[in-house]
């Protein structure tokens, strides 16, 4: 006996609909494949580097020099120092470059808040929230913002301070030290304190652009005058 041909309306309930097909899963970029896997990268190599990260780590006996770097590349030390200077400082060319660097500490504070605050990207898991000072958006890790001021501070001083050579070397060696001590003591990833270095190098030629002086800030350098 032959089978019953299925009506038209079977046939078309058989066959799903358009709206009902799955949309096509769209395969990620090159750009994004490659991004994930420098971040996967960043985060294992940031882990193995994080040696000073707690007192059993590996290196965890030298914790406690490397919390020192962390003060000497701390913003409130280089605030305090730079206001004292200018309280004490009687010459008008040491007055002007403090004010400037006092404009450039500031600055650093300014766009690291902003940066973090916009990426938004939270700490290493292996850090030990155990830091100097910190604030609401010291919970972010992108950029470093020892990084950013130890490379813009470091700049500022070879550019504005008569230094003998050896001077000098220390000055660069400091700057490096305390970004690489970021990642040993587990604060911040590799890619921060590297982002961290560029940006305090370009921020010292804003500060440089914008070069605070009695001609184009007259009334501020009256206020340290007094």
């Amino acid at each position: 006996m032959p089978s019953p041909r299925s009506s038209p309306s079977r046939r078309a309930a058989s066959v799903p609909s358009p709206s009902r097909r799955a949309a096509p899963v769209p395969s990620p970029s090159c750009a994004a494949v490659a991004l994930r896997s420098l971040l996967a990268a960043d985060l294992r190599f940031s882990r193995q580097l994080g040696v000073c990260a707690g007192e059993r780590s590996a290196w965890g006996s030298a914790r406690p020099l490397l919390r020192l770097l962390e003060v000497s590349g701390h913003g409130v030390p280089w605030l305090a120092g730079t206001l004292y200077g200018l309280g004490r400082s009687e010459s008008p060319a040491g007055r002007e470059v403090l004010l400037n660097l006092l404009f450039a500490l500031v600055l650093d504070l300014v766009l690291v808040a902003v940066v973090k605050g916009l990426v938004r990207r939270r700490r290493p898991t292996h850090n030990k929230m155990d830091m100097f000072v910190t604030i609401s958006v010291d919970k972010y890790s992108f950029p470093s913002g020892h990084a950013t001021r130890a490379a813009m501070v470091c700049r500022f001083v070879l550019h504005h301070l008569v230094l003998a050579i050896p001077l000098r070397v220390l000055v660069v060696l400091w700057a490096i030290i305390v970004g690489i001590s970021r990642v040993m003591l587990g604060r911040h990833n590799v890619t921060d304190v590297a982002f961290g270095f560029i940006m305090g190098y370009m921020q010292y030629n804003v500060v440089k652009y914008f070069w605070l002086s009695p001609l184009s800030a007259p009334a501020l350098f009256a206020v340290w005058n007094q």
